[in-house]
């Protein structure tokens, strides 16, 4: 297939993933929020969409790691070409859309990570990797990232706590409520300067690998515009299914806890964005909620949606890799292949949305519980002639 048809179907689906990484990661920013009764719902998605436009022009250093730090892009290394690159995106997309449905808040980075590293393996062998970069730059700092914010939240909780124990109840809540609309705005503006840059970084690797675009050069300016406005047109969509399992299912948030939460995470993400680090925000944020919980009375977090959602993380790279390793062997057979690829990838979404909307999660049922949802749905027809 010509080569500057391929560099065109990574951009546009490299704008698809960006998409889903807003939808998949508005409740890193809002989920708090919206689950303490901050803010509502749909003024919620649309304070974050604006915010993480706004933040995605605000630093380059995360893309410049994505686009010259973790697949070799020539100039005495390996050269990775946009085929593989297209296939890595696809299983980027894939595990962004089945965690998506399933409710669970894994990473959007690792999975894009995990489909390049899987693309690059196959298409060029293991040597098509910075290993010291992966682990220094992507492994190392989603260890550590989210203890330190997770202690941070803990101590913050406890301290919010203690401070305000002889107010009264209403006004404290009050207090912090206006807070969380300042530090859910923040985490927003933090995860654009963050998310926004990876598929910036993936667009310019495509560029240099195609021989559009010089090694070692950042983005172009159209293509911080179109990914900041993918980004943002996928946080104002919702993301709902994610957002009750981050602000109802870990633990039960109170104001001081999302306040406290939410500072937490965005101090983080932004530190890590200016030092060129691309964290997983999913990870910070849930890693804060978790130690807001313990914040307030040292057991007060439901381990068993936690360990689910770590269980996610540890699978999410080698599961992305997989599926872009599949897709590199199809796609190099020509272009039969990739066109393959693409209905494939294009008959998965399709699958995906048609089974959310069997049981939708909307802006008017993120708070309610699975039970109660569970109970309002009719039941088949013949169901009542079988009982």
């Amino acid at each position: 297939m010509d080569a500057l048809a391929i560099v065109i179907l990574v951009v546009v689906l490299g704008l698809v993933f960006d998409f889903t990484n807003g939808f998949h990661d508005t409740a890193n920013a809002m989920a708090t929020s919206v689950a303490t009764g901050a803010l509502k719902p749909r003024v919620a998605v649309l304070i974050s969409a604006v915010l993480n436009l706004v933040g995605a022009f605000l630093s380059t250093e995360v893309a410049a790691t994505v686009s010259n730090g973790i697949v070799k892009e020539g100039d005495g290394g390996i050269q990775i070409t946009p085929v593989m690159i297209f296939a890595g995106l696809v299983g980027a997309i894939m595990w962004n859309l089945t965690t998506w449905y399933l409710g669970l808040p894994s990473s959007s980075t690792h999975a894009l990570f995990g489909g390049l590293i899987g693309a690059a393996i196959i298409g060029s062998g293991f040597g098509a990797v910075d290993w010291l970069n992966v682990l220094s730059k992507i492994a190392l700092p989603a260890l550590f990232a989210p203890l330190v914010a997770g202690v941070v939240a803990m101590v913050a909780t406890y301290a919010a706590y203690m401070i305000t124990r002889r107010a009264t109840s209403r006004g404290a809540e009050r207090g912090f409520r206006y807070g969380q609309t300042v530090s859910a705005s923040l985490v927003s503006l933090a995860h654009g300067t963050n998310d926004a840059q990876k598929t910036m970084g993936v667009i310019t690797l495509t560029f240099v690998a195609a021989g559009y675009q010089r090694a070692g050069t950042g983005p172009h300016f159209w293509v911080i515009l179109a990914c900041a406005l993918a980004i943002a047109a996928g946080t104002y969509s919702g993301g709902w299914r994610i957002m009750r399992t981050v602000g109802k299912r870990i633990t039960e948030v109170t104001p001081p806890q999302g306040f406290a939460a939410e500072t937490s995470s965005a101090a983080t993400i932004l530190i890590s964005s200016h030092l060129g680090f691309p964290l997983s925000t999913t990870q910070v944020t849930t890693g804060a909620i978790v130690g807001s919980g313990l914040g307030k009375r040292l057991a007060s977090v439901r381990w068993g949606t936690f360990g689910r959602m770590a269980l996610a993380w540890l699978v999410t790279v080698p599961a992305a890799a997989l599926v872009a390793a599949l897709a590199t062997l199809v796609v190099r057979t020509g272009a039969i292949g990739t066109v393959i690829v693409v209905v494939a990838a294009v008959a998965g979404m399709a699958s995906f949305w048609l089974l959310s909307r069997r049981h939708p999660v909307s802006h008017e049922t993120v708070n309610v519980d699975e039970d109660v949802l569970a109970s309002r749905r009719p039941e088949p027809v013949g169901a009542e002639e079988a009982k």
